[in-house]
């Protein structure tokens, strides 16, 4: 299968491109950052390297790879929690604008497919209606919710203990992704047992 996966460099993306790549699958990553494009062509991947906010180049970009699923791995998290706050505006962005473009794009491409990350807890206060808009625009488009718990385990928030629940590690998050590129058009909520 032909896959585009946005967010290619980010903690989950980065963990789930080499596991599509091993799988067989044909990858074009999406990156930001041209500095991280390097790490994905490592992986066996094509690089793309594009901001989610143009919306032309980004449609130009995934038509051009014509894939036949779309994962959206987007999120706009600073790397230190104690940054988290400040930073809900830009996150609830690319849950909103970049989620639209995300489908325009695989919708002008024809992709079949399209797979979207969200959370599986209650968001801080002002910050849900931009995860309903997400996914609701995802459902409608006929795509997959991921719900994932919090992430724990290398270059998470909590690398040395887990969170409280809903939780799940990293790897684990990554290893179910590929597990639900099939599943049908719902919400699925990806976390460890309590």
């Amino acid at each position: 299968m032909r896959i585009f996966l946005a967010g290619a460099t980010g903690v989950i993306g980065s963990r789930l491109l080499p596991l599509l790549v091993g799988a067989g699958h044909e990858v074009a990553g999406l990156t930001r950052s041209p500095s991280k494009a390097a790490a994905v062509r490592a992986t066996g991947a094509a690089a793309v390297v594009r901001d989610v906010y143009d919306a032309d180049g980004l449609t130009t970009a995934v038509v051009d790879f014509a894939p036949d699923l779309v994962v959206h791995q987007l999120t706009d998290l600073p790397d230190d929690a104690a940054r988290l706050a400040a930073s809900g505006e830009a996150n609830s962005r690319i849950r909103t604008e970049g989620t639209a473009n995300l489908l325009a794009a695989a919708a002008a491409a024809g992709a079949r497919r399209f797979v979207a990350q969200s959370i599986a807890w209650s968001p801080p206060a002002g910050r849900g209606d931009a995860i309903a808009i997400h996914e609701s625009s995802v459902l409608a488009a006929g795509g997959v919710v991921l719900r994932y718990g919090q992430f724990y385990g290398p270059a998470t928030y909590y690398e040395s203990s887990p969170p409280a629940h809903p939780r799940i590690h990293v790897d684990s998050a990554a290893t179910r992704t590929l597990d639900l590129l099939e599943a049908p058009t719902r919400i699925w909520v990806v976390v460890d047992p309590e």
